[in-house]
């Protein structure tokens, strides 16, 4: 039995990879903070155990970490799927903004690593980011998700080095645009009507498309798998060409 620890798992590419892993035979920890969505999730599969609660602090971190392993008794794979997204450049950000992006986007997938570490040394196991094709090249006018998701890029690669000779995978996934509640959220940002923001998009993109959760949930499945056993350190894009 091999145990994946899931965050952000109540909605987007979080829920669809606790579903991915689950219909793969794996034993899934889903954590979020939307009670009602994660029972959606839930029953999918009777594979996925859920987990409610906010991690803003090194401590619930830990918490989560130590009841996957109370309930599983390992974890083979961690998924760092939570996150958040505000509009702003630097001058519009306000302080909130700014520490509440880096808390939840850099801040959580640190403890959760720094926590899960012991039990993926033990497993050989793996850690997966989702961060952004935003993490690779900015965009305008959203300055501190642009930061945070560079930074998890560069603790993907910071990890991948200290720990590979140990047998720890570390890798990112780069999504460019999602159809998610995320892009919905952005869309009522802007105030525009979402099958317009969602079309506009994917005209942007170079394949003239935007991608599906599940799309991106299966890249992490993969990478979190034994066929990826000489991967790591690496930040994939799954953007549509968007970063070629």
């Amino acid at each position: 039995m091999k145990v994946a620890l899931i965050t952000g798992a109540s909605s987007g590419i979080g829920a669809a990879a606790a579903i991915e892993f689950a219909d793969a035979g794996w034993s899934v920890m889903a954590a979020g903070r939307d009670t009602a969505r994660l029972e959606e999730v839930a029953a999918a599969s009777d594979d996925i155990t859920t987990w409610e609660g906010d991690l803003e602090t090194s401590d619930a971190c830990d918490e989560l970490v130590a009841d996957t392993i109370d309930e599983f008794g390992r974890i083979d794979c961690l998924v760092n799927c939570a996150g958040t997204l505000v509009r702003g450049s630097a001058a519009d950000t306000s302080d909130e903004d700014w520490r509440d992006t880096m808390t939840i986007n850099l801040d959580v997938p640190f403890y959760l690593s720094r926590a899960a570490l012991p039990f993926l040394l033990d497993t050989a196991g793996s850690i997966v980011n989702v961060a952004s094709d935003w993490g690779l090249q900015a965009g305008a006018d959203h300055v501190a998700y642009c930061v945070s998701k560079g930074g998890l890029i560069m603790l993907t690669r910071a990890m991948a080095k200290d720990h590979a000779r140990a047998g720890l995978r570390v890798n990112a996934v780069c999504p460019g645009d999602v159809d998610t509640p995320m892009l919905a959220i952005e869309a009522e940002l802007v105030e525009q009507d979402i099958d317009d923001f969602l079309a506009e998009a994917a005209e942007d993109s170079p394949n003239g498309r935007i991608a599906e959760p599940g799309e991106v949930a299966s890249l992490v499945l993969y990478l979190a798998g034994d066929a990826a056993r000489h991967i790591t350190g690496t930040a994939v894009s799954i953007d549509g060409g968007a970063t070629a």
